[in-house]
Formats: structure tokens, sequence, C-alpha cells
């Protein structure tokens, strides 16, 4: 091992020690499941900004999304724009109202939980259909970042891929297990300000060896003209396709936690203006790392082996190659950070599914709270394997593994949460029909060969956009044509309504 190799090591487990102590400390800070599935609802502003920022922000930020604007330029960055307004409608929207609505319906702990509570659902079977799209698209989540943990550790220190998967995934299932969500909450806090320090170095190091941003442009127009354009080669589809991206929020239950567990919602607006300037200043690092690669690798192709096999690995190149070894150690600390502050919650979000939406509802009824929070741990083991399966195969894109459990949650949730936070003549048969239209539409359109049935246009439309729309219609429709919801219900939505108006 090369002394740069051993700082980068040395920095790794500094990092890794780190978490795992926090894991402890979350441990001891665990009594019941409350606090292990939703901290006990006692996170302020500063940390659900950054955990809710963390948790969105996953190996794609550092590694696909810079992979993407490398391969095909600026125009790539219509995804970030549609992140960051989709990002701003759900604080917006949503997070305030979601805070007191899931206290007001039972102290609802999980999304399964507030549908089944929202509409009085006797039946359970919007606790069951949640949790099943849950552990569908979650567990196609959770693969995206072993196979990003796994890419980091593979180019790192040269593992074969298969032990990488091990290594990358332990690093996360570890602290998960020992300390729940307090304990994700805290290293959220932490890896997101390890994200967004090593987004402004490394594009800011990036410009400075190439001269400056005029001469960087210049080499970059010349390498690929039409890499400086926003608009590139895109036509209207698919720049919509790109900021499509952005209605996937509403949807996400791993962002929508963080809204249920801050401490009130005095704390929302607040967290809304830290976690907008994170997430603005992250994607703008990330997409400039990409950008500016171009020009870099462009002028130093002896050096562009590696981004040449894989794009998504171009901040890790960059990093290694522009930096002090301790300071690259840092840097690249900062993927596995991305890496496992999203995974850590959406394993948490599975084993939380499982455990209160399933076996507490259908198995044991009568469970200790003690019982739920082992069982608790015991789902995240189960899941953490079933992903380190789906990711085996070296191929495996992270950008592609994330765009389809992101429509697929945003499609399935994203209209249900909408409509039932803003509209009291929703009903439960609504909500059941537009999270099955939303996940089978996504589904079936991802599958369905439209260039081979000659339907070009409609092959780049991404999967989300259908299903939305889809969704949003089953909702309405069946909601007007069904009886509408109890007075009780409509009752607790006024009460919501007011208390939100008056917190401002």
């Amino acid at each position: 091992m090369t002394p740069a190799d051993t700082a980068t090591t040395i920095m790794f487990a500094i990092y890794l020690v780190g978490m795992l102590l926090i894991g402890w400390l979350g441990y001891r800070a665990t009594s019941n499941l409350s606090d292990y599935i939703l901290g006990g609802r006692s996170l302020g502003s500063f940390v659900t900004a950054l955990s809710a920022g963390a948790s969105d922000m996953s190996g794609w930020l550092l590694m696909g999304l810079p992979g993407a604007v490398y391969a095909s330029g600026l125009s790539e960055s219509w995804i970030a724009i549609g992140l960051t307004i989709g990002a701003w409608a759900n604080w917006y929207f949503v997070a305030g109202r979601l805070r007191v609505y899931t206290e007001k319906v039972g102290n609802a702990l999980t999304m399964p939980d507030y549908f089944t509570n929202r509409f009085e659902d006797t039946s359970n079977i919007l606790r069951i259909i949640t949790a099943v799209v849950i552990l569908i698209f979650f567990t196609l989540y959770c693969a995206s970042g072993v196979v990003a943990g796994a890419k980091l550790f593979q180019s790192m220190f040269g593992m074969p891929y298969g032990v990488a998967l091990w290594v990358g995934a332990f690093c996360t299932i570890a602290y998960v297990f020992i300390g729940g969500f307090l304990a994700v909450s805290w290293t959220d806090t932490i890896q997101a300000s390890l994200m967004i320090l090593a987004l402004i170095i490394a594009p800011l190091m990036v410009i400075y060896s190439e001269g400056g941003v005029s001469s960087s442009l210049e080499v970059i127009e010349n390498l690929q003209p039409g890499a400086t354009s926003l608009m590139g080669n895109l036509d209207l589809l698919a720049i919509l396709s790109l900021a499509a991206w952005g209605l996937g929020y509403f949807g996400q239950p791993h962002i929508l936690v963080r809204f249920m567990a801050a401490e009130s919602i005095k704390t929302i607006p607040n967290a809304r203006r830290i976690s907008m300037t994170w997430m603005i200043l992250c994607l703008l690092g990330s997409v400039a790392v990409g950008f500016f690669g171009i020009a870099y690798f462009g002028t130093h192709p002896e050096q562009a082996a590696q981004v040449t096999a894989s794009n998504e690995t171009v901040f890790i190149e960059t990093s290694r190659l522009l930096f002090n070894p301790w300071i690259a150690g840092l840097l690249l600390a900062a993927i596995l950070a991305a890496v496992m502050s999203t995974l850590s919650c959406q394993l948490l979000v599975c084993s939380s599914a499982l455990t209160q939406d399933l076996y507490k509802t259908f198995v044991r009824r009568g469970a200790s709270d003690l019982e739920l929070v082992w069982l608790g741990r015991a789902m995240v083991l189960l899941v953490s394997v079933v992903a380190i399966w789906l990711a085996r195969d070296p191929d495996s894109e992270v950008l592609g593994l994330v765009s389809y459990a992101w429509a697929g949650f945003g499609a399935a949730f994203g209209p249900v949460v909408l409509l039932s936070l803003l509209w009291p003549r929703m009903n439960r048969q609504g909500a059941l029909a537009g999270m099955i239209i939303g996940a089978a539409a996504v589904i079936i359109w991802k599958k369905t060969d439209w260039a081979g049935m000659g339907f070009d246009t409609l092959a780049g439309v991404y999967e989300i956009i259908p299903g939305f729309i889809f969704a949003t219609i089953a909702i309405v429709i069946t909601s007007v044509l069904t009886p509408p919801p109890s007075a009780a219900v409509r009752q607790t939505f006024y009460e919501v309504a007011e208390e939100v108006r008056d917190a401002g």
C-alpha cells in the first residue's frame, strides 16, 4: 500500500469509527419503538434540515449526477433544477401539514400508519399496500446505495466488486442496527456537513488546476461542442422528463419521515431555509465537478482511464488526483457519507414497515416495545441482504436504480400525500386507487418497449410523469364517485388546516 493509500485509509477509518460511536450513543438514547423509528419527535430545525437533505442526496449526488454531466454536458443539470423546485414545494406544502397531521391521527409513526389513520381504514388494506410498495421500491433504492458504496471501495482500494459490496454495506448496516432513527439523524447531520464541504472544495480545485473558468470553458467547448448549453440536444419532452424528478419529492418516505420527526411545526420554516441553502450549494457543486471534469480529463488523457471506463467515478478521480492524500481521504469519505446517509434511513423505513405496519398489526398486536425494537434490527439485516443480492451486478448504474425507485415512490405516494393534506373530499377508496395505479403505471411504463412498438417519443418520457398524472386522476375520480369521508375525518382535516395557518 502506498503512503497516499495509507493516508486515505486512515481518514476512512476515523470517519467510520466516528459513525459507529454515534450509533452507540443513539442506542443509549433509544428506549422504545417511537425512539427507534422516529426519534421521539425531538429533532430541531438544524438536524431536521440537514438529515432531510442528507437522506435525500444519496451516492448519486457525488457519483450519478457528476457522471451524467461529465458524459452529456450542462443539459443534464435539468435534473438539479427540477429537484430544487420540487424540494422547495415539498417543504412549503407538505412538511408542516404532515407534521401536524401525523400527530393528530393517533400519533402515526410511519407512512402506512398515517394513511391508515387519516382515512379511518379499519380494513388495513391501505397499510398493506403502502408497506408492500415501500418494500418493493426501497429495496431497489437500497441496492443503488450498495452499488455506490461498492464502486467507491473498489475504486479506492482495488477490492474485487463482490468484496467491496459487503464491506460498503456493512459500514452502514452497523450503525443503523445499533442506534435506529436518532443515530441515523445525528450521523446525517455530520454527513451533510461533509458533503457540502467536499462539493464546494472539489470543483474549485478542478477550475483552479485548469487556469480558471474562462480557459476551462474554452477547453470544454473544443472537446464537447454544445456541452456548455443548458438545452444541449434536448427537446421539450426530454427537458420535462429531467425536471420531472422534482415531482418525486412528495412521495419519498425517507424524506417525509424527517418532517414527521420534527420537534414541532414551528421548526419547519427555519429548517426549510437551511435545507434549501444546503441543497442548492450541493447541486451546484455536483454539476460543477462533472462539467469542469470534462476540461481536466480532456487535457490530461493519461489520467482519464478510470473515468472513461465509468463516468460515475469523476468525483473520485479528481479528488484523488488533485488533493493531498489526507484531504482526498476526507473528500472521498463524503461519498461514503452520501451513501450511508440515504441507505441508513431507507433501511430504517423498510424495517419500520415490516415491524410496525405488518408484524405488530397482523402477527402480534400485543408485542412489547423491546421485542419490536429488536425485530426492527433483524429486519434491517434482512432488507440489507436482499439489497446486496440485487446489487451483485458490477455493471449496475447508480443513477438508473435511483431513477426507477424515485419514480415508483413519487407516483405511488406523491399524489396521495399532497391531496390528503390539501383536499378534504379525498377518501380511502381514492387513496387506494391512487397508490395502486401510480405504482402500476411506473412499472408498466418502465417495462414497455415503446421504441420497439414505434413510439420513439414515449420511450424518452420519464415514468414518473405518466405515473403521477394517472394516480392523481384516479384519486380525484374515485373519491368523487364514492361516498365522502366521515364527518370526523373532515373535522380533523379542518383542525389541521387551522393549526397550520396559526403557525404561520
